[in-house]
């Protein structure tokens, strides 16, 4: 074009609009091609290092990093990790850069997502939680499984709590619901699947008592869900809770590295270290609620997380004020009011901190182990006598005459016997 140009053959602003640039910058371009010809018409910076260039050294040193002390971190898990730990202050955007230059293959590739009907988020944090128990090599590939039971706000994403259990149970879930009512207050409803935790035996037909009750019998989180006034709905697919999933895909991917980093390989010491992660999980992943109002709850008058969040068992009390628990008994204490606890219905609660109480007419007591029965304390009276009684050692002579024979066994009563009649 620039030929056209200078052989007359095109105007500069004919050239302007054939090259879709400004007059201007076709008389440059046609000044420069007179001076220097084709190559007046290189950029002159090609060949020349930015001046805001990251100095080959630290280059080196975050390859190295990436690919020894936080290998298997993803790329904008690692640009936050070295800022935090290393005070390499670099963007995402040039860290994928370098290593891609030094031929480093990212851990993780994105899948183009499949097509789903999508559902809004709801408009107050507090309103529903989702939450999920996620089995995984946690503490790395060569140790063995752990759960990790969280809780996800649907309108924040905020995580109120968690914990980890060698195994899904009630306990987890018990203890994600007191550290959420804890820090924030109790949610509207609960999301979740329909494990075995929240249904009785959801395949059965419904029992006689259940029909005329007009209600399932209920789990023991499924009884304190419905204690505190916190609303259950069960997802018939993963896909229903995706909200809760996507947080499994993050976690099992920042917090597995984390736990590595920081050497944890124990149940006891990521529930410490757990805390501290959240915080920050938080703050990265959060979003506001479309309403700033929150929607948790205030607990209801009466009652405590941890009563409503413990196992309860009902329990008939006996003569002897005490109560049944696994081979032996326990003891309860006098009631306030003075009265019997002999014949009372009452419930026994074992809380997540290993205390026993009973609960009777909205008030609670703590029990402790009775003693032994009658029967027991005369069998050990006995024994502690004979082990008290002095051992005589005696040397015979001659072994005795005749040793005694085993007893003779009583006969049965004649028809006629005097006992019979």
């Amino acid at each position: 074009v620039l030929n056209h140009v200078l052989s007359g053959g095109l105007t500069a602003e004919e050239a302007a609009r054939v090259l879709h640039l400004s007059v201007r910058q076709v008389r440059r371009l046609l000044r420069r091609y007179r001076a220097d010809g084709s190559a007046g018409l290189v950029h002159g910076n090609r060949a020349r290092a930015p001046a805001h260039r990251i100095p080959d050294a630290i280059r080196d040193r975050v390859v190295d990093l990436a690919t020894t002390t936080y290998a298997g971190v993803n790329h904008t898990h690692l640009a936050e990790l070295l800022a935090e730990r290393e005070q390499l202050l670099i963007p995402e955007r040039t860290l994928r850069r370098i290593l891609t230059e030094a031929s480093v293959r990212p851990t993780r590739t994105r899948r183009p997502p499949r097509h789903r009907s999508r559902r809004e988020r709801m408009p107050r944090e507090g309103q529903l939680l989702q939450v999920d128990g996620s089995r995984h090599r946690w503490f790395g590939p060569d140790l063995p499984f752990a759960t990790l039971v969280a809780g996800i706000d649907d309108a924040t994403g905020r995580v109120p709590g968690g914990t980890f259990r060698a195994q899904e149970d009630a306990v987890g879930y018990f203890t994600t619901f007191a550290q959420t009512a804890e820090r924030h207050g109790l949610p509207g409803a609960v999301y979740s699947d329909r494990h075995g935790i929240f249904v009785v035996e959801r395949n059965r037909p419904p029992t006689l008592a259940e029909q005329l009750t007009g209600q399932r019998s209920l789990t023991q989180v499924g009884r304190a869900l419905d204690a505190a006034g916190i609303a259950w709905i069960g997802a018939r697919s993963p896909q229903a809770k995706g909200r809760v999933e996507r947080l499994w895909g993050t976690l099992q991917d920042r917090l597995v590295a984390e736990l590595r980093l920081a050497g944890i390989t124990t149940i006891e010491a990521a529930n410490a270290f757990l805390r501290g992660f959240l915080v920050r999980h938080n703050a990265r992943f959060a979003v506001p609620a479309a309403d700033p109002t929150p929607a948790w709850r205030p607990w209801p008058e009466g009652l405590t997380p941890e009563s409503v969040f413990a196992f309860h068992y009902p329990r008939r009390v006996a003569p002897d004020a005490t109560v049944s628990w696994g081979p032996g008994a326990l003891s309860l204490p006098r009631r306030r009011d003075g009265r019997s606890w002999a014949g009372r219905a009452v419930v026994l609660e074992e809380r997540l901190d290993g205390s026993l109480w009973v609960r009777h007419g909205g008030e609670h007591y703590p029990v402790g182990e009775a003693p032994a029965a009658p029967t027991l304390l005369r069998a050990r009276a006995r024994s502690r006598r004979s082990e008290d009684r002095p051992i005589v050692l005696t040397t015979l002579a001659s072994p005795p005459a005749t040793l005694p024979g085993p007893r003779p066994r009583h006969r049965r009563p004649a028809y006629d016997h005097p006992w019979r009649r």
